[in-house]
Order: C-alpha cells, then sequence, then structure tokens
C-alpha cells in the first residue's frame, strides 16, 4: 500500500477513535469517586430546609419491595443514576442495579443523619456480618462463617444481647469516620440525630420495624430481619445483606462517596431539580427512581403538578423506570406493601411541561 494511503488510513483510524471517545464521554461523565469536599458540598448545594413526616421510618414496610427485581434488572441496564428516598431498601435496589451513582432524597433530615450513620458503618466494616454487628452493637458470633446464609446470620445475631459498651465504642468511631476521617462539618444537631437513630437500633436489634420507635403496634410490621431474608417471590433472596457480593457492591459506592443523602421536597423548588442539573452536566441518565408511596402525599397536598414538573426535568431514556410502592394484594400480610414499575417518561401522565 503507498505511504499516502498509509498515512490516511492512519489519520482515519486516529479520528473514528477520538469520536467514539468523545461518544463515550458524552454518553457518561460520571465522576468515578468524589472527594469528601465535594461530596459533603453536593449534601449542602442540592438540599432543601428540611420538613416533617408522621414517622421517623428508620426502617421499610415494604415486605415485598423485592418482588420486582427480576423485571426491573432485566429491562434496566447497570450504571446511570439511581434516585430514590426513605431508608435501607434502597440499597438493596442499588445492589441489584449496580448504578454508577445514587441519590437519596428525603423531605426529613433525620433520613439524612440516618444515610450518614450507614455511610460509616459501610466504611468501617470488613464484611456484612461485621457490618451487622455494628449495626446493631452485638458481639460477632465467633462461630459464623462469612459465606453464612443471611438467614442463619440474622438468626444467630438474634440469639445475641446487645452491648452498651459496643454502642459507646461504635458511636464513637462513627462520629471519628464522620467528622475526623472525612471532614464533614457536621452539626451539632446532626450529630445528636445520628445518635439518636443509632440508639434506636441499639434497643431494638434486629427486631426493628418501621413503627418501633413511636410504640406503634397495630398491624403487621416486617422486621430488619425480615426484609433482609424475604425473596423476590421466586425464593431468591436479593437484601444487599443476602450475599458477600451485594454488600460489597454498596460498601463500594459508599466508600467512593457516590451515593448521596439529600435533604429535599419531590414537589420543592430545589433538590430534584439542581440533582437533574448535576447529571444533565454529565449526560448521565437516571436508570431508576424509587418513589415508595410519596406520591399519595404528593396528590393529597395538591402538589402533584410540582412534583412532575421537577420529574420532567430529569435526563430518561426508553427503559428509566419508576419504583412506587402499591398494596401487596391478596397474598399480603395486613398493612404489607409491594412494589410497583412504571416507565419515567419525558412528560409524566397529566403534568405540565417544565419551564426551559
Amino acid at each position: 500500500m503507498p505511504r499516502r494511503r498509509l498515512r490516511f488510513t492512519a489519520i482515519v483510524a486516529l479520528v473514528v477513535a477520538a469520536s467514539a471517545m468523545a461518544a463515550a464521554g458524552d454518553r457518561d461523565g460520571l465522576p468515578a469517586s468524589l472527594t469528601d469536599r465535594d461530596f459533603w458540598r453536593l449534601v449542602g448545594d442540592l438540599s432543601e430546609a428540611g420538613g416533617t413526616f408522621r414517622s421517623d421510618n428508620l426502617l421499610s414496610n415494604e415486605s415485598r419491595l423485592q418482588f420486582v427485581i427480576p423485571q426491573l434488572v432485566s429491562a434496566v441496564s447497570p450504571g446511570g443514576a439511581y434516585l430514590g428516598v426513605g431508608p435501607e431498601q434502597n440499597f438493596t435496589y442499588i445492589a441489584a442495579l449496580k448504578p454508577d451513582v445514587a441519590f437519596i432524597v428525603d423531605i426529613r433530615r433525620g433520613n439524612l443523619q440516618l444515610h450518614l450513620m450507614y455511610k460509616a458503618l459501610f466504611e468501617l466494616s470488613s464484611d456484612r456480618v461485621d457490618f451487622i454487628a455494628r449495626l446493631f452493637s452485638r458481639p460477632r458470633p465467633a462461630a459464623l462463617s462469612p459465606d453464612a446464609s443471611v438467614a442463619d446470620i440474622f438468626d444467630a445475631f438474634l440469639m445475641i444481647e446487645s452491648s452498651q459498651a459496643l454502642y459507646d465504642r461504635n458511636l464513637q468511631a462513627i462520629d471519628a469516620q464522620l467528622v475526623s476521617t472525612h471532614g464533614f462539618a457536621l452539626s451539632d444537631e446532626d450529630l445528636k440525630g445520628i445518635a439518636y437513630v443509632y440508639q434506636a437500633f441499639f434497643m431494638f436489634g434486629p427486631a426493628i420495624h418501621y413503627s418501633s420507635t413511636e410504640g406503634v403496634g397495630a398491624g403487621y410490621r416486617p422486621t430488619y430481619a425480615d426484609l433482609m431474608i424475604a425473596t423476590d417471590g421466586s425464593g431468591v433472596t436479593r437484601s444487599y445483606l443476602a450475599s458477600d457480593e451485594a454488600f460489597a457492591r454498596v460498601k463500594e459506592l459508599e466508600s467512593r462517596n457516590l451515593i448521596v443523602p439529600v435533604v429535599g421536597d419531590f414537589a420543592g423548588t430545589k433538590a430534584i431539580r439542581e440533582v437533574a442539573a448535576w447529571l444533565k452536566d454529565r449526560h448521565a441518565i437516571v436508570s431508576a427512581f424509587y418513589l415508595s408511596n410519596v406520591e399519595q402525599y404528593l396528590r393529597l397536598e395538591r402538589v402533584w403538578g410540582s412534583f412532575c414538573a421537577n420529574a420532567a426535568r430529569l435526563p430518561v431514556d426508553a427503559s428509566s423506570t419508576f419504583i412506587r410502592a402499591g398494596r401487596g394484594g391478596r397474598y399480603a400480610r395486613g398493612t404489607a406493601l409491594t412494589a410497583e414499575l412504571g416507565p419515567i417518561a419525558p412528560e409524566v401522565e397529566g403534568c405540565p411541561r417544565p419551564p426551559n
């Protein structure tokens, strides 16, 4: 081949390669990690003033939340951004969906404090057994192997009493991890909130449920142990503590500061909009948005249109999916909730188009 043709071919190859790299960057410009400073700035910049809710909501009450996971993982590709609300059920969806970044948006600042506690515990724990021991301030069972089933793990911990000494030591370690190691400027209110949350897990242990801190016992409420050993309806347990792999996936994101708790109202004027703008700047798509049952409150408060306008700002594609709570149906116990799927369309039904 003549030298000119060789040179032309090489130039074309370089142009094609450069174009491919640019296209890849356009599709996914999300960071591999966030610095501690960027993480904490993001928490502050995206957050609104805290609001209130009727309960502490330290634990999900959606006993069938895993039922949608088989359909979800077949419809949604790994990567992109995950949005969610509330406590630990987000970890189960994150472990299944494998996003590159996650934002947990909740109207209560107590939920941000809860997720900061979780962040520290994930980072401090060597494996899921160590994590459970720290979460409930209970000694690690000596005979329990790291690869034990999640049912066996919780059976073992249910037989052990919480330790005040472990609680004191672990709470100190949590505060040190957040303040000294990461350098987060936590207020006295935040530190007290983290202590309040952590004390609830110490007091109630793996039997903690949605209403434990309110003293409400009416109706069925799945415990932490129940939710972790639950299945997807076909006998497969998919909780974030069901396997070392699932736990490690969440731990890795937490360690890279890529699970970002945000204080915000779904119908507010800042949080969802700022998350959308941050993602658009990085050419990222929302793969899934877990709503729980927030929509029913938005309708009751007559702010549905504001939420829809916010949701319409999110960068989405044809596979982007809402995960929302619904009644469990004929096989559910009491007030147990299940999960349902729906598309995140550029325009949600009945919603106004957002301003340019």
